[in-house]
């Protein structure tokens, strides 16, 4: 249920909040007080469209926030598919700010994508929008409002035939890609052979080109590095007259004369004679490190002739030595594939057969549950018609083979409609006005809110093109939806404004400098008064407030229910 509706700097709108209930919520206003473009606001909300010149003038962002309180199940698994920690009391608050260039969704306080809101709306209500009934002249939407109708079985076989799908139209692609001629052919394979047997000589050792990069580098350097180490050990060492070995050598023999006269001198002496010790082990780990660095002219070259080799191939066919090898592994399969190419087109072919068979045998599953699923929701639409006197109404759906195979299946699906008795089926195109189209649909929407358990349903103006006993009818079918569902409806007409179970008024006030729309709440005496003015009353007259209170009567005594209380 939609409890909530908050919008701020919107056009007319400089703030604005309404706070709706369960049952029939019925909006009213004089032509051009913004009725529309308060609902408008949901749509917004919930991802629509937006353009600059919709902020109030001197506005630079404009906010609306809805709040729905919903803790179904199929509430709480959309919000767990969308990653979205679902509140503790139902309550979801989704809110949208405005502003030139981009826009900021939440949900519960979280940034989401549009993408996000809208298939959150999808469980959470239903926006019928002014001109929508238009949308039922076109065949292709026939479908969807069937597929709806038919429900989750449908949805799981509908999802099996899209995979299916794509599978088979992956398969074709292959193969027509694989359509060679004997000279592209022929073309194909000696590159492949070039290709695999260069890599394949090469004998390629993963992780041995960075042994060899250091190798390398160690050899290029070896010179300096001999150079540099035969000084510092001729600095140090004890072979060479000036070196720090000799030096130090001739200063231990020094102390060494004295250090048995002052006991303080013998731990001069022990320093002494580990620094001695230390520099000697420097030393000879100094020789052994030049003793193996001597420079081979020979393996110098094979090193670096081997990492032209393996640069090469990595710059041709990968950053790496590991995609150097996957692609020779691909170029060999390659080949082995054109070495029999003939049967491997055979297998290919075998394979693009029975991927079809199965997507018919899919396609022809979910036809079962559409078909068997048509005359239900032709006898629930015609019993909703008929409450919206469609007297003599005749309702088809029609399932046939389409002409072609989609990720949707292989059906064609029409509504046909009869309101005459007497009269052919005929596709609504061609039969149905403005005024009945927007019946129908009320009839459609009614349907399926209760197939699926929506919780709110908006209607924008669904009383287009009728008056008079009609609008009485489409007002009981109203208040007959809203008993188990929120029903939320912008209107013109008296009679279903009667209906309301809370009735809001849609004002426009101006001053010299300013245009604000409003919307409040109004019972009783002010509802009366509204209902006078929608009968078409210039001036509140006792006459036109005895009408009003009768219509209201009247909408009230529909609404009784058997044990006599009034919902």
């Amino acid at each position: 249920m939609l409890q909530r509706l908050y919008v701020k700097n919107l056009a007319l709108i400089r703030e604005t909040e309404v706070e709706f209930g369960p049952g029939l919520n019925i909006l009213t206003g004089e032509t051009g007080a913004g009725k529309s473009l308060l609902m408008g606001s949901v749509g917004l909300a919930l991802g629509g469209k937006f353009e600059k010149e919709m902020l109030r003038k001197g506005a630079e962002s404009a906010l609306v926030e809805l709040v729905f309180w919903d803790d179904s199940k199929k509430v709480r698994e959309r919000l767990g598919e969308l990653d979205l920690e679902p509140q503790e009391d139902g309550t979801v608050i989704i809110s949208r700010r405005l502003q030139a260039g981009k826009s900021v969704c939440r949900i519960n306080g979280e940034t989401v994508t549009a993408r996000q809101v809208k298939e959150l709306a999808e469980v959470l209500l239903d926006l019928h929008g002014q001109h929508e009934h238009q949308s039922l002249l076109h065949k292709k939407n026939h479908l969807d409002i069937l597929d709806e109708y038919c429900g989750q079985p449908l949805a799981v076989q509908a999802r099996e035939v899209e995979r299916l799908y794509l599978e088979h139209k992956e398969i074709k692609n292959r193969l027509k890609e694989e359509t060679l001629d004997e000279a592209e052919r022929a073309r194909e394979q000696a590159l492949a052979e070039f290709e695999w047997r260069e890599i394949e000589q090469a004998a390629l050792v993963q992780g041995e080109d960075e042994e060899l990069e250091q190798r390398y580098r160690r050899m290029v350097n070896a010179k300096r590095i001999l150079e540099s180490l035969t000084e510092s050990y001729q600095y140090t060492g004890g072979d060479f007259e000036g070196g720090a070995g000799s030096a130090l050598g001739r200063a231990l023999r020094a102390l060494k004369n004295v250090s048995g006269l002052d006991g303080e001198l013998q731990d001069l002496e022990n320093q002494l004679t580990e620094i001695d010790n230390l520099l000697a082990d420097y030393n000879r780990e100094v020789k052994g490190y030049m003793d193996g660095c001597e420079f081979d002219g020979a393996d110098f070259a094979q090193a670096e002739g081997r990492l032209n080799v393996l640069n090469h191939l990595k710059g041709k066919y990968g950053g790496s030595l590991e995609a150097v090898c996957a692609y020779g592994k691909e170029r060999r399969e390659f080949l082995d594939k054109l070495a029999d190419y003939d049967a491997y087109l055979e297998n290919l072919r075998r394979e693009e057969g029975d991927s079809a068979d199965r997507l018919r045998k899919a396609c022809e599953e979910l036809s079962r549950i559409r078909s068997g699923q048509a005359g239900a929701l032709a006898e629930r639409l015609k019993e909703s018609l008929r409450q919206l006197n469609f007297p003599s109404v005749e309702f088809c759906v029609r399932v046939s083979p389409g002409q072609a195979v989609t990720a949707r299946g292989s059906d064609d699906v029409e509504f046909l409609i009869s309101t005459n008795p007497g009269e052919s089926l005929m596709p609504l195109s061609q039969v149905a006005s403005g005024g009945e189209l927007s019946r129908i649909m009320l009839a459609i929407k009614t349907v399926l809110a209760g197939r699926d358990q929506i919780q709110a349903l908006i209607f924008d103006e669904i009383d287009t093109g009728i008056s008079g006993r009609t609008a009485w009818r489409v007002a009981e079918q109203l208040a007959e939806a809203a008993r188990g569902t929120q029903v939320i409806c912008i209107t013109h007409l008296p009679q279903i404004a009667a209906m309301a179970d809370l009735h809001f008024v849609i004002e426009k006030s101006s001053t010299q400098d300013d245009t604000i729309t409003d919307i409040r709440p109004v019972e009783g005496e002010e509802s009366l008064r509204e209902l006078a003015r929608l009968l078409g009353s210039d001036e509140l007259t006792e006459a036109a407030l005895s009408n009003a209170k009768e219509m209201r009567s009247q909408a009230l005594a529909y609404k009784k229910f058997e044990d006599g209380q009034i919902k």
